[in-house]
């Protein structure tokens, strides 16, 4: 029983790349890969390929005779292949139990309305292939609130419309910082952890603000499912590959008995051990996020805290500010008990910088 990959992810999110370095690195450990480019736009490979469906169809010819644009013309590409499968079946048989790579398309419609690329996958798995979808993501989308949540609503319904074993990648961790700071830690992002934290961030725009009732649903939805986690990769570093690598192998049940020849080498065995989830963000953390102190996330907490409350105090007046009971600062602004509660529940143990 074959297994693959499925790649996936918008344009940009380095699908290509990334089947390069995965050709590389799997066959550099004996793992037999071959890549399977079913991007009918991708026209300039950099890897070495077999099967491709501009044998079947391409994107430029069916713009040219059916008039489409772009998207329009990858969909109908996408269902012609969904119409011809027995021209890929018929290729795939050539590869044996090769472990193979899916090179997709970038258009996020493929997997989140069209059915067409679900009707490919459910083809694939009747002809014994073991899927895992491995979706895409660029990392430096975690630096902007808004994007990083709609990235988050992007892989839910992915995972929800293909119903494969899924993978969530965040890819070009190495430059997450290019477009600005992260407001949080690292694994902040890759557990999605409490999404609270980012509506305050949200509301600072005023025109998000005015959405305010709808980014409180949208989280509270994805918190709901619960599905959402990412990975982290730095295509470059073989670290990074192999943590990667072992969370598709345990998801796609490679992990229970592959096919390679060094099936029980002491690498292969590395690779399939425990996974050290917190330990390898943290180490990411380290590496690729400059100036990164642990205690910042609790300290810009408290430091906005404090700014809402005097937002709030200004907002009311002074005439019309009611007398509170609690800890003072030795600035004038008081905290009362339910506050204090907050704040300890945070584990802000120090005095708010003025």
């Amino acid at each position: 029983m074959p297994f693959a990959q499925v790649v996936i992810g918008p344009p940009g999110s380095g699908k290509t790349t990334y089947c390069n370095g995965m050709y590389q690195f799997l066959n550099g450990v004996e793992r037999k890969t071959t890549i399977v480019n079913l991007d009918p736009a991708n026209e300039i490979l950099p890897y070495p390929t077999d099967i491709s469906i501009l044998e079947l169809i391409s994107l430029e010819d069916t713009m040219d005779n059916l008039q489409l644009g772009p998207n329009g013309g990858i969909i109908y590409c996408m269902e012609y292949l969904a119409e011809n499968m027995d021209w890929l079946e018929e290729k795939l048989k050539a590869c044996g139990d090769d472990y193979i790579v899916f090179d997709c398309p970038g258009q996020v419609e493929l997997y989140t309305h069209n059915d067409a690329m679900k009707r490919i996958l459910n083809r694939l798995e009747k002809i014994g292939y073991r899927l895992c979808c491995v979706h895409l993501v660029d990392s430096h989308y975690c630096t902007d609130a808004a994007k990083y949540i709609s990235v988050l609503l992007l892989s839910l319904k992915t995972m929800l419309q293909l119903e494969l074993p899924h993978v969530n990648v965040l890819s070009k961790v190495d430059l997450i910082e290019t477009y600005g700071r992260l407001p949080m830690s690292l694994d902040f992002y890759t557990n999605v952890q409490d999404l609270s934290f980012l509506q305050y961030h949200l509301n600072q725009d005023p025109f998000m603000k005015k959405f305010q009732q709808l980014n409180e649903a949208l989280c509270d939805l994805i918190e709901d499912f619960g599905l959402v986690g990412f990975e982290t990769l730095c295509i470059k570093d073989k670290e990074s590959v192999t943590r990667v690598i072992r969370a598709i192998d345990k998801a796609g049940g490679y992990v229970f008995g592959g096919l390679e020849e060094a099936n029980e080498s002491i690498f292969m065995t590395a690779m399939r051990a425990g996974s050290e989830w917190d330990t390898s963000v943290q180490d990411v953390q380290e590496r690729y996020v400059e100036g990164y102190d642990p205690d910042e996330d609790l300290k810009r907490f408290a430091r906005e805290y404090k700014m809402t409350e005097e937002e709030r105090r200004d907002l009311l007046g002074s005439d019309e500010t009611p007398r509170q009971e609690g800890h003072s600062h030795g600035d004038g602004s008081v905290i009362d008990t339910a506050e204090q509660g907050e704040v300890r529940k945070k584990k802000v143990e120090f005095d708010v910088e003025q």
